[in-house]
């Protein structure tokens, strides 16, 4: 099923590459992509399609992997970093860095996934902390309750922060809170590259671990993991998996409940096949809801974002009232 699901990806990729206002054939990319094309074309690919196909499956991917680390770690198949309030915890600080940096100001752009993440950091552990119990440990139940409030908290600061922007600027940071990638740049492609494959890589070693805490403390701990340690480190990576993917993608939610879903109807629940299912998933659904909003009412464009919540918030409420049963 792996290699489906890759070959899937590389399929959306090359729709995605020969996608909008602009038309370009399959063999016209190919061309530009061997170096053989105009220079109109060459600025069509490399300027704007190839850095938003390349965002879009390393946020998909990266979005995915963090919602998939939170439901095994919490045992609880609702949670994602958008439901938990992670990505808005890291839009805060992304905020706040466009208010201090404006875009186009020389900022640097590799800062973006650091800020995120202690934004992200700050709102998970804020969420985690309300939902433990001292003698029942964490309460999955409480979990999504407690990350809506927070979130929704954060989501008002956001926007007070947003308001005190310039007119221009705040444009922009609205557009960025739908989910849009539009702005996307090969700078931001590089620069989350490192964060998507260095943790994928982690949380697919760990794989074992998932496995084990998906049965509780007590039988995690008999088969010998140390459950406080690697519960804290896999939340470290879902964290920074979430807000660095949320740091160049915008507020696109939903990703992270989906794909883990669909990965385990096709992969099964052991997590050496999960995790790189919903990776690919993760990829695929982004990226071929980017490509979709870019068709549907040409020559504008639907964000992401919005594509995704219109399919992620009736499977939502599936998944809701299935384990309601």
């Amino acid at each position: 099923m792996i290699p489906i699901l890759f070959l899937c990806l590389l399929v959306i990729v090359a729709i995605s590459l020969n996608t909008g206002a602009s038309r370009m054939n399959p063999v016209e990319v190919v061309k530009t992509l061997a170096g053989m094309g105009t220079a109109k074309q060459e600025l069509i690919l490399f300027e704007f399609r190839l850095p938003r196909v390349l965002v879009a499956a390393f946020a998909g991917a990266g979005l995915a992997l963090s919602g998939c680390v939170i439901q095994a770690v919490s045992r609880n198949p609702l949670a994602d970093p958008h439901l938990l309030g992670i990505s808005t915890g890291a839009g805060v600080m992304v905020v706040l860095y466009l208010s201090w940096f404006p875009t186009g100001s020389g900022a640097p752009v590799l800062l973006l996934p650091f800020l995120a993440f202690v934004g992200g950091a700050l709102a998970a552990v804020l969420v985690f902390a309300l939902s433990y119990e001292r003698r029942q440990g964490l309460q999955p139940g409480r979990l999504v309750l407690t990350g809506v409030a927070v979130a929704a908290g954060l989501s008002a600061l956001m926007t007070v922060l947003s308001l005190r922007l310039s007119r221009e600027l705040y444009q922009f940071v609205a557009t960025w809170l739908t989910g849009s990638i539009w702005g996307a740049t090969l700078d931001h492609a590089w620069t989350l590259l490192p964060w998507v494959v260095g943790l994928f890589l982690y949380v697919y070693f760990k794989s074992r671990v998932l496995d084990a805490l998906l049965f509780g403390e007590t039988i995690a701990t008999g088969l010998g993991v140390s459950v406080a340690k690697e519960r804290l480190q896999l939340l470290a990576a879902a964290v920074a998996l979430g807000a660095a993917s949320v740091s160049v993608s915008g507020g696109i939610g939903f990703v992270g409940l989906i794909a883990p879903h669909l990965a385990r109807r096709l992969v099964g629940v052991h997590h050496a096949h999960v995790v790189p299912a919903s990776a690919l998933l993760g990829a695929c659904l982004l990226l071929g809801a980017d490509t979709v909003g870019r068709v549907v009412v040409q020559p504008s464009e639907i964000p992401a974002g919005i594509v995704v919540a219109v399919v992620g918030a009736p499977y939502f409420l599936y998944v809701l009232a299935r384990s309601a049963r």
